[in-house]
């Protein structure tokens, strides 16, 4: 064992500033870089869909500065060309794994748009430019990895692994595809937002350990001949059984599902063909001291300086005055991806760790004095706490959100108002937005009149992010959102409240086409709403059935996987145009598929 890495089996994510010498710097991408930094070799390299993108918001980064903070070298290849295996060579052989990701996204919703058509751009590329990851960048990568360094361990990590961990549901295939761990022929993976398991991962492999051993990693899925280890676990129909049948496929979905608590889960075991893919229970959340020393952690915050001739990066753009405030949601959106990759319990930064993320920014030189954002994966989930979260896990047979609101959930509403106003105090800011979206449904009653009023006056740049996704009662049950009466309610209070700061903003409304459950009825009647009230939504999204999610299984199976109710499905990409077209009425680009739809279903608006 190296000098350099701690020996201690618990493992806290907190810079060891006192023992280490971390840099902020970038992360070595070459040769050159490893001796300038007088290493001989790396212990990890991660390799990425992305470009590289030393910031908070990015998954390759955070990996990599958790893994520093630890005294492990490490190195990163970024967008490797993976026609050849040239790319791949570039840092040599790492002493202990490589780890591989597609990127803060999936590869095929990267490349690919709700149509199956090629997307023209990507955020995460310079200049935006399409085409710089493979489809199925996780699998590509990890097979050219095999062919240059042969038996080297690989470690999967990131959303396509995360989502794909089992045996699901593709829809850019329209098939059931296996495990991606087998697919890839890597030796672990990593689901979640995987700090703790990188560690642990790299600790356990730098004490000597083989990682066909590593089987006891919460947060990981691995491959074994066997599970006669396992005292306890929970089954799954088979990879052979969910592909041919789709009742065991919602049957395996819903014994997943009821193991991601990480206080009660068990492992979850699905066989393919004579393997076993095992799912063990989901890691801990993060506490609030180990969520603030990761996102303080040393950070450049810039894009590579080796993009500055090849054009922006818009992923970055968009985050880089930004600050993350807290990660998990408790909403269990059905076709919502955050359950099963940051999970329902909320973790959520302290004031203090937000404040020292904001006099940083505020030390740019291109600091032009606005944070842009600062929130997570719903903006006013910040601190919100359940009694439970800590002790038992979360409610099985009850859900945070849905129909109503737990009257166990406390928001922290007076918290974050505090950490806004402390943050629009510090010198050279001069505007603080919070551009997050917003659960309207908890902007509706008495304890949030305050918190709505100090977003209007003072955080909101002109414009509220809000879902309503649809107005049929029987969709928005099906997506397991509130009731639309409890929008119109939201806009009302909105507006009053609006008049009554004399501030000149409002909702922008996100919705979902086609979502399994909506007919070209539903659509005329949303089109009627709209019409009645002069909207003309810019903000809609075609529907994705995205891998291990409760839509995806309606949409692949025709059946809610819960209830086993039927559930029609828009299949097809005319009904699915037609319905949107019909949603933006006013855009000249879907006149003609307007008209047909109107003389197919008559013309009702």
């Amino acid at each position: 064992m190296l000098s350099r890495i701690s020996p201690v089996d618990s493992i806290p994510l907190i810079p060891l500033m006192a023992f280490f010498t971390m840099h902020n710097d970038f992360l070595p991408t070459s040769l050159s870089d490893i001796r300038k930094r007088g290493w001989k070799e790396l212990d990890v390299i991660l390799v990425s869909g992305d470009a590289s993108v030393d910031h908070p918001s990015y998954g390759v980064a955070v990996i990599s500065r958790a893994l520093e903070s630890q005294g492990f070298n490490v190195g990163i290849i970024a967008q490797p060309d993976w026609r050849t295996t040239d790319d791949f060579k570039v840092l040599g052989k790492p002493r202990l794994f490589f780890g591989v990701t597609s990127g803060n996204v999936d590869s095929m919703v990267a490349n690919y748009t709700a149509n199956k058509r090629p997307r023209k751009t990507d955020d995460y590329s310079p200049a935006g430019k399409a085409g710089m990851r493979p489809d199925r960048a996780v699998i590509v990568y990890a097979q050219r990895l095999r062919q240059v360094f042969g038996r080297v361990p690989i470690v999967l990590g990131g959303i396509e692994a995360s989502l794909r961990r089992l045996a699901h549901y593709d829809y850019w295939d329209n098939t059931v595809r296996r495990s991606i761990l087998l697919d890839a022929k890597a030796d672990m993976l990593v689901y979640g937002m995987g700090e703790k398991q990188i560690v642990h991962i790299a600790y356990a492999l730098n004490k000597g350990a083989a990682v066909e051993s590593l089987s006891d990693i919460r947060g990981t899925v691995v491959v074994r001949k066997n599970i006669a280890s396992l005292k306890e676990y929970a089954l799954i129909p088979s990879f052979e059984e969910v592909r041919e049948n789709k009742g065991a496929f919602n049957k395996a979905f819903c014994i997943a599902y009821a193991q991601e608590d990480p206080f009660t889960a068990k492992p979850v075991v699905q066989k393919h063909a004579d393997q076993y893919v095992i799912q063990l229970p989901p890691e801990y959340p993060l506490s609030t001291k180990e969520l603030d020393a990761i996102h303080e952690l040393p950070y450049a915050r810039d894009p590579h300086p080796a993009y500055q001739k090849q054009g922006a990066i818009k992923g970055f753009e968009t985050v880089q005055f930004s600050i993350i405030s807290h990660r998990g949601c408790c909403g269990e959106c059905s076709f919502c991806s955050l359950y099963f990759h940051q999970g329902r319990i909320i973790q959520s930064r302290s004031k203090e760790s937000l404040l020292k993320e904001a006099r940083l920014l505020t030390q740019r030189k291109d600091f032009k004095g606005t944070i842009t954002d600062i929130g997570g994966p719903t903006a006013n989930l910040y601190n919100a706490r359940c009694s439970l979260w800590g002790i038992k896990g979360f409610c099985k047979r009850k859900q945070c959100l849905f129909p109503e609101k737990c009257a166990n959930l406390r928001l922290g509403y007076p918290e974050s108002l505090e950490v806004y106003a402390a943050i629009r105090a510090l010198p050279r800011v001069k505007h603080v937005f919070i551009s997050s979206g917003f659960r309207y449904d908890l902007l509706v009653d008495g304890e949030s009149q305050e918190y709505l009023e100090e977003l209007i006056r003072h955080y909101i740049g002109g414009q509220m992010k809000v879902a309503p996704e649809y107005n049929a009662e029987k969709v928005l049950s099906l997506m397991n959102k509130p009731s639309f009466s409890k929008y119109e309610q939201f806009v009302r209070r909105f507006k009053t409240t609006a008049q009554r700061c004399k501030k000149d903003v409002y909702p922008v409304n996100y919705f979902i086409n086609a979502h399994p459950g909506t007919t070209v009825e539903d659509a005329l009647h949303l089109a009627h709403y709209l019409k009645s009230r002069g909207m003309h939504p810019e903000q809609v999204q075609d529907f994705i059935p995205l891998p291990m999610t409760v839509s995806a299984c309606m949409y692949y199976t025709g059946k809610h996987p819960f209830t086993g109710e039927k559930v029609y499905v828009p299949e097809r990409f005319v009904e699915r145009k037609m319905q949107r077209a019909l949603i933006q009425r006013g855009n000249p680009q879907n006149e003609k598929l307007l008209k047909e739809a109107l003389e197919r279903w008559g013309n009702r608006i």
